[in-house]
């Protein structure tokens, strides 16, 4: 109470930003569209929502007790009683022979595992139900613990594990997509990476070079000198857990996933999950970078 008959400080804000917002949508009438638009497509989901969400969380709270797409770990994020929460991970990955190979060689403590089945759905310009209908999204969900809020997160890192060809990018595209159509909190607070996997393998028998560019195996092959041995990995599943405990350690190379803040998500998503095909196939022209494998005289 503000006292001398003067009304109290929550009315007075109240009824001061209720003018204030009240004139400048009037002003403002396509952020007032905006803003309308965004409620009711909120309302529209909660409806629908409301329908399935128990079904899908009778159906992850099953599947999680026998969940053998997912590997977990002991150390969690939230897991007060541990000062390692901030090094939990969770990998995901493509297929059983990838996840395998990470599985046998990760920090059971705080690295876990889940075990995509092949390429996941693309979310671009669906609701929120699909999360609960789709299997596989909402086990995802459920294993990062982010169906209502950010703050139960069970994994500091999200890190997506895929190969480095076409099929791996795309997959790391269609996860993306999924985060920032429905979770871009995990994006924004920096929570989501890519895992940097060596291209080359290089040696002779005294030393072993992991090479994760061209530059870095020709480099290598000219500090080994000789004729070594080079190797070129074509998929997370021919690295053996001997090999990979090393790319999931202390020298762990991780990409972090970043917004540009130049454009909103909602713009990002359309130009690059959208129909407009002429513009982003006028940009991927524009960006294309060619890499090409060369033969070398002592392989």
């Amino acid at each position: 109470d503000m006292g001398g008959g003067l009304p109290t400080v929550r009315t007075f804000i109240n009824d001061f930003v209720g003018v204030q917002l009240d004139n400048y949508l009037h002003k403002n009438p396509e952020t007032a569209e905006r803003i309308q638009s965004k409620i009711q497509q909120a309302e529209k989901e909660r409806k629908e929502l409301s329908g399935i969400r128990k079904l899908a969380r009778e159906r992850a709270k099953k599947a999680s007790l026998h969940n053998k797409k997912l590997r977990d770990c002991r150390v969690h994020l939230d897991d007060m009683k541990s000062d390692r929460g901030l090094e939990s991970t969770l990998f995901i990955t493509e297929g059983d022979s990838a996840s395998g190979s990470i599985t046998k060689s990760r920090d059971v403590n705080t690295q876990a595992v889940f075990s995509l089945r092949g390429k996941p759905l693309n979310s671009y310009g669906m609701s929120k139900k699909i999360v609960y209908e789709n299997e596989e999204f909402n086990l995802l969900q459920a294993a990062l613990n982010i169906e209502d809020s950010m703050e139960n997160l069970r994994y500091n890192n999200i890190v997506i594990a895929t190969d480095a060809d076409v099929d791996g990018m795309h997959i790391r595209l269609l996860l993306i997509t999924f985060f920032l159509q429905f979770f871009p909190e995990l994006i924004k607070e920096n929570h989501l990476y890519i895992l940097q996997t060596p291209l080359f393998r290089v040696r002779n028998k005294q030393q072993t070079f992991y090479c994760y560019s061209a530059e870095e195996k020709q480099r290598a092959i000219n500090k080994l000198k000789g004729k070594p041995e080079i190797t070129r990995f074509k998929g997370l599943g021919e690295i053996s857990p001997d090999e990979f405990k090393h790319f999931i350690g202390d020298d762990i190379r991780l990409e972090p996933v970043m917004l540009d803040k130049a454009m909103s998500i909602d713009e990002m998503l359309k130009f690059y999950m959208g129909k407009n095909t002429p513009d982003r196939q006028e940009f991927i022209i524009q960006n294309l970078k060619v890499e090409v494998d060369i033969l070398e005289d002592n392989q």
